[in-house]
């Protein structure tokens, strides 16, 4: 974590960046609080032993456009944890990092789940803050909606999926898909792509990729990651290397898994008319420059994989309250929101003649912009 905070900012954020750690565990993890203007701080929290400053405030600012996009009134945030998921000592690791963040939470911001993180770690989180409000996420159990498990952000972006595929003229039903990652995104999307009729032809997890170009048994293969996890590709049948799902033929590519993943090479070479961007920031700057010169269409991440912050919004909304958050009424506006904007994005990139991700941030800052003006939180000549 050695980012220089200092060249971090500019004229949007960060506002503030806590980093913490702790001796006797060994715990080491920071806090982001990107933009507040449209509200208190609100995003994932993740994981992993490559966890740096800068990642992490790279995903705090996505999720300032994130919620500026779909109109929902919090602000970009993020935490990260520099540890394996796997750690023996995982629980004592959460609970010092909780501890660490007493100050910021949940005044300033509220755990979530990100990379590492499950609903029975947002337990452990709340139970360590002796709050509510602590976390969302959390088990149905202790009054939660727990988003992953229901699959909420993979079911945004199939529907996103669906709704530029219509608007680029492509029909859904029938056309090869290739999903990148099987988390809890990759999952849901792959079910619900399926649902809708698309072909999935290549799905991949770490340990490598399960492709036919007739196309997977969705059921079956679902059903050994539930029993397999990432090894679900080898129980399925001969797995080719991981990077093989990004290189397949295809008619829509989803990456679904981590970031910087479609790089010049890929985006050159790919044969999908449509890139859904179901994981944060999979695609270099330079690699969606030349998607879009290729005439390959982009729904931007923070278009496609809103799923998880409108289901995180209900939850925020339901934190003190003694009522179960309805997955109804979740499912229905993720659909709403999300097709509408997917469409929208793609229109107006073809209408002035500017990348999906230059669109997508146009409408998101004119809303951050407005709230910040409002607020005084800029100078009166800008």
């Amino acid at each position: 974590m050695s980012d220089d905070v200092f060249a971090l900012m500019d004229e949007w954020g960060p506002e503030k960046v806590v980093c913490v750690s702790d001796r006797r565990t060994g715990m080491r993890g920071v806090l982001v609080l990107d933009n507040t203007a449209r509200g208190m701080g609100k995003g994932g929290t993740r994981m992993g032993p490559g966890v740096t400053v800068g990642q992490i405030a790279r995903l705090a600012r996505t999720m300032t456009w994130k919620w500026a996009a779909v109109d929902l009134f919090h602000g970009g945030a993020k935490a990260g944890i520099v540890a394996d998921p796997a750690a023996p000592n995982k629980e004592e690791i959460l609970r010092a990092f909780a501890r660490a963040l007493a100050n910021e939470v949940p005044k300033e911001y509220v755990f979530g789940l990100d990379m590492g993180l499950t609903e029975n770690d947002a337990a452990v989180l709340l139970d360590e803050l002796g709050d509510r409000g602590a976390a969302v996420g959390l088990p149905g159990a202790l009054g939660g909606f727990p988003y992953d498990q229901l699959g909420v952000t993979g079911y945004g972006v199939a529907e996103a999926a669906d709704a530029a595929a219509a608007e680029l003229g492509l029909e859904l039903r029938g056309a090869r898909v290739a999903v990148q990652g099987l988390g809890a995104v990759g999952r849901a999307a792959v079910r619900r792509l399926a649902e809708l009729g698309a072909v999935v032809v290549a799905a991949s997890t770490v340990t490598g990729c399960a492709h036919d170009p007739d196309g997977l048994d969705v059921d079956r293969l679902l059903a050994l990651s539930a029993e397999f996890g990432d090894d679900c590709v080898r129980e399925y049948g001969p797995a080719a290397p991981p990077e093989r799902a990004l290189s397949v033929e295809t008619d829509i590519l989803v990456p679904a898994a981590r970031e910087d993943v479609i790089d010049v090479d890929v985006a050159g070479a790919t044969t999908a008319k449509l890139v859904v961007e179901g994981a944060n920031l999979p695609a270099t700057p330079d690699a969606r420059a030349i998607l879009h010169k290729r005439g390959v269409a982009v729904v931007p991440d923070f278009i496609a994989n809103a799923g998880g912050i409108v289901a995180a919004a209900h939850s925020m909304d339901a934190r003190y309250s003694p009522f179960q958050v309805e997955p109804g009424d979740v499912f229905s506006m993720i659909s709403t929101k999300l097709r509408a904007n997917a469409a929208a994005v793609l229109r107006e990139s073809r209408r002035a003649e500017i990348t999906p991700h230059e669109a997508a941030y146009a409408l998101a800052q004119s809303r951050v912009r407005e709230a910040m003006v409002l607020r005084r939180r800029v100078p009166e000549h800008v």
